[in-house]
């Protein structure tokens, strides 16, 4: 597998460009079996979504956690003040909010991020008059009881995020009854490891040699799209997830 990170101009809120624009300007031409894997900060530059700090307001971060949760912890259960939230069934910090790299701005998350998958890859599978194309967007993330930040996959489009090796045979003959790799979240992190955290100012990688890659000529349906989730209460971190007071919030 190669990795070639991306490098664009500063892409602040203060002139945000238009996301396609900024895609093509920058991605060089791609080839059959290419994955490209985009930051959720830029994406969310490009259509808008962030909201200028006010430093006179002590709650602005936190009421906009809340408002984009799914469910959240109140700040007051963490020692650093940080919400743990779940949004789109991703349990993440903060609702995903980020202020690093953002111009004196809260970005948010994209409005919808498997539309927004979705038009990448019909774009630049027409543009590059190629079929096999993957699409990811990235973000970044913590594991509990670890330190350092890793990516994550939030969205994709174009290949099969899941390998099931569920009834198949390991290196002993013994069948395999649970193990399913998470392809998308594994190309994000590595993608996400070579952009970097900081001022690198690559925030697109370019992935090819992906030979165990199954690549779909479809975007992924929405039947498709459950199927990669987990309910809390079947969730192997159930007896944790659930052992807490989350603050619903109403739809």
């Amino acid at each position: 597998m190669k990795i070639t990170p991306i490098q664009t101009k500063p892409i602040s809120p203060h002139d945000p460009p238009d996301l396609l624009t900024t895609i093509d300007n920058f991605l060089p031409n791609l080839k059959e079996r290419s994955i490209v894997a985009i930051t959720s900060k830029i994406i969310s530059i490009c259509e808008g979504r962030y909201v200028k700090i006010n430093p006179s307001d002590n709650h602005q971060k936190e009421n906009l956690v809340h408002q984009e949760a799914d469910c959240y912890l109140p700040s007051s259960h963490s020692q650093y003040n940080i919400s743990l939230t779940i949004k789109n069934k991703h349990l993440i910090p903060m609702s995903g909010i980020d202020e690093s790299n953002s111009d004196g701005h809260y970005i948010l998350w994209p409005a919808n991020l498997q539309k927004t998958a979705d038009q990448i890859w019909r774009h630049l599978r027409q543009k590059n008059n190629i079929k096999m194309l993957g699409i990811i967007i990235t973000d970044s993330t913590v594991a509990p009881l670890q330190w350092g930040t890793h990516g994550i996959c939030i969205a994709h489009c174009g290949f099969n995020t899941l390998n099931d090796y569920i009834d198949q045979a390991d290196i002993f003959g013994h069948k395999m009854s649970i193990t399913k790799a998470n392809i998308a979240h594994g190309l994000a992190a590595t993608a996400v490891l070579v952009m970097g955290e900081g001022n690198e100012q690559t925030p697109m990688a370019l992935i090819t040699d992906t030979p165990f890659i199954k690549f779909q000529n479809q975007p992924p349906t929405i039947q498709k799209l459950e199927s990669l989730q987990i309910e809390i209460k079947d969730d192997l971190y159930a007896p944790l997830l659930q052992s807490v007071p989350w603050t619903k919030l109403p739809k």
